[in-house]
């Protein structure tokens, strides 16, 4: 895993079961029991945060050292087709690989009808002044980080999928809503209350919208 992923995985997972974010999931979901695939799960805090309201979850993701967390990669997930009513990837899909390997995999786990909810970070809207935005807050925090705004803006758009190339991967087998977008570098080793200023900042037209939500159906 690059050093692009890897900080955008630990970023994400230090925030990953807030309540804006479970709300999200769950408001898209059919009702409990019903069987969910989290793919790219982490630390597993948003599986056991659904299995606490009654839902079935698998939770996978390929570095995974938890017990609850199947350390297995999406393309390899030996499950029988069908056999999940929801999938959840939550900041994931934009760095598996294979990909579409990956997203057709999804489609033959879902069942046809069955839902899919994507909350993305889109590494195409991250461009200098989105890294600067991020590094200045970093650095206010009294976090330094050893790169230029360039710098990363390099390195996640070499090693990470953009929406729209996520969006093509799975569009074969997902009928997908428009993407809602929205703030997320908050979310990515930063705080809570962040977020409005990102809003603010998004508004005045200084920040692209990093975020992006899908909901989508498995094709029949």
């Amino acid at each position: 895993m690059s050093s692009a992923q890897e900080g955008l995985r630990c970023g994400y997972e230090e925030g990953m079961a807030s309540g804006d974010l479970k709300a999200f999931v769950r408001a898209n979901l059919p009702e409990p029991p019903a069987r969910v695939l989290e793919v790219g799960a982490g630390d597993g805090r948003l599986g056991r945060a659904l299995r606490a309201v009654g839902y079935d979850v698998v939770a996978i993701d390929p570095k995974s050292e938890r017990d609850d967390v199947r350390a297995v990669a999406l393309a390899d997930l030996d499950e029988p087709g069908g056999s999940f009513a929801a999938a959840v990837a939550i900041v994931s899909l934009h760095h598996v690989d294979p990909l579409d390997e990956s997203c057709r995999r999804l489609g033959e786990l879902v069942e046809p009808g069955g839902t899919l909810v994507v909350d993305e970070f889109d590494v195409e809207t991250f461009d200098i002044a989105a890294a600067e935005w991020w590094l200045e807050q970093r650095r206010l925090l009294g976090d330094s980080v050893p790169k230029t705004a360039a710098e990363l803006v390099e390195e996640h758009r070499e090693h990470l999928h953009p929406l729209a190339r996520v969006v093509t991967a799975l569009e074969p087998h997902f009928e997908l809503g428009p993407p809602l977008r929205g703030p997320w570098l908050y979310r990515w080793s930063l705080v809570e209350p962040l977020r409005a200023v990102e809003e603010e900042a998004i508004v005045r037209g200084e920040l692209h919208a990093t975020g992006a939500r899908l909901v989508g159906r498995r094709r029949v």
